[in-house]
């Protein structure tokens, strides 16, 4: 489906980065507002960001948080994760946008602004569990190509919007959908305003579940311009790839949907195992949906040192997907022998859930503390970097701390 056209004001954003002299949009702006010109300055004061997070990419802007920056029940704004496809949109104006439905399974075209939304539909608020599907990708052997993050390419926030599903319905959708596709206001790196960064989309059920939303809020605040402002797709519990940013259009497809990044081996895995480092056939990948089962721990740093006899307290979270977290356990002794922690229940569906425990050591020395979640499923966290895929995604080995005993 054809983007909506923003030629006009990225040529204007073009002209202004050549002169030096950013152009502002109409008013009501986020006020971590980024001019294009001004698009290569300092991350961490441009976009409010904790001076430990890390940047992994500044064309386009890929930032990650360590895993003590995540210990906050509710992530917030300064330690949250970036990932971008594309250069950040410079003509926004809250009270003119729009958001228009398409595709070949709408009963009819219809476009909503900002305000139509707030009045029109019931609000509501989630929190939401969105994982990058590359997080962990630094772990891979062979190495995968992409962004090298860790393991903090993890948030999870709370969101206010209106439901899709309700949205969708005052439109109508026909029959035959099976899938919708978001498009954007970003800009391609190449600058041409024909290319999308990204247009991804989710089958037709998840557009339909009560937690995916049309966000404007973020923890109670609009949300941040890197985060999606003014508008933006959240869909907890799949690769956040899904949950579209500076949403202009959703088109409700007849088919899978075929936007940049929905193809190829854009977050697909193989359908089967493969050997590290084999080819594979793009008919042979699948399109990653609900994230596995994995948790982090957020307290306390790797690093930790403490007398003998002292004990240590830790805590983190764990999510799993469209799932819950049934069961969270603990090592210090590589995995041969596991102890529960506590393990609080979620917020709401799709929200990660945190866990507590307290670690005795038998003896000085060196020890790794091991985290290990369980879903309702049955199924657990591998000890070690599962299957390798060609893009280096779903990572979901158990997180460790090093902790030294005195």
């Amino acid at each position: 489906m054809k983007r909506r056209d923003f030629t006009a004001g990225l040529s204007l954003a073009a002209m202004a980065s050549i002169l030096g002299s950013p152009i502002v949009y109409g008013h009501n702006l986020p006020k971590d507002y980024v001019p294009l010109g001004l698009q290569e300055s300092d991350p961490f004061s441009l976009f409010d960001k904790n001076k430990e997070m890390v940047v992994l990419n500044d064309k386009p802007w890929n930032i990650e948080a360590k895993a003590h920056l995540l210990d906050d029940a509710v992530t917030p704004n300064k330690n949250m994760f970036i990932r971008n496809n594309g250069k950040l949109p410079s003509n926004i104006n809250a009270d003119t946008w729009k958001i228009t439905f398409n595709g070949e399974s709408v009963v009819r075209e219809k476009s909503f602004s900002l305000n139509d939304l707030k009045k029109q539909f019931k609000q509501y608020t989630y929190q939401l569990t969105l994982e990058c599907g590359g997080n962990g990708r630094a772990e891979f052997n062979p190495p995968a190509k992409g962004n090298q993050w860790t393991v903090g390419a993890v948030h999870c926030a709370k969101w206010t919007g209106v439901r899709l599903k309700d949205v969708l319905q005052a439109v109508g959708i026909k029959d035959d959908a099976v899938y919708i596709g978001y498009h954007a206001a970003d800009v391609h790196l190449n600058g041409n305003p024909e290319k999308e960064p990204i247009s991804r989309g989710v089958p037709i059920a998840k557009a339909l579940q009560d937690e995916t939303l049309l966000a404007f809020k973020m923890n109670g605040e609009d949300i941040p311009l890197a985060h999606g402002f003014p508008l933006r797709l959240v869909c907890g519990g799949w690769p956040a790839s899904t949950s579209g940013k500076w949403l202009t259009e959703i088109s409700v497809r007849n088919i899978i949907h075929d936007g940049a990044k929905m193809t190829g081996t854009a977050y697909r895995v193989p359908c089967k195992p493969v050997a590290p480092g084999a080819k594979v056939k793009d008919e042979d990948m699948c399109i990653i949906e609900s994230m596995p089962i994995k948790s982090l721990i957020t307290y306390p740093k790797t690093g930790a040192m403490l007398k003998k006899g002292q004990a240590l307290t830790i805590r983190g979270h764990a999510w799993a997907g469209e799932l819950e977290v049934a069961q969270m356990e603990y090592s210090i002794d590589f995995g041969a022998t596991w102890k529960s922690c506590k393990l609080d229940k979620p917020l709401n569906r799709l929200a990660w859930q945190h866990f507590t425990a307290t670690v005795d050591f038998p003896e000085s020395g060196y020890y790794e503390v091991w985290a290990k979640a369980t879903d309702t499923n049955g199924v657990s966290q591998p000890m070690l970097v599962p299957g390798w895929n060609p893009k280096g995604y779903l990572n979901n080995a158990c997180h460790r701390i090093a902790v030294k005993i005195g």
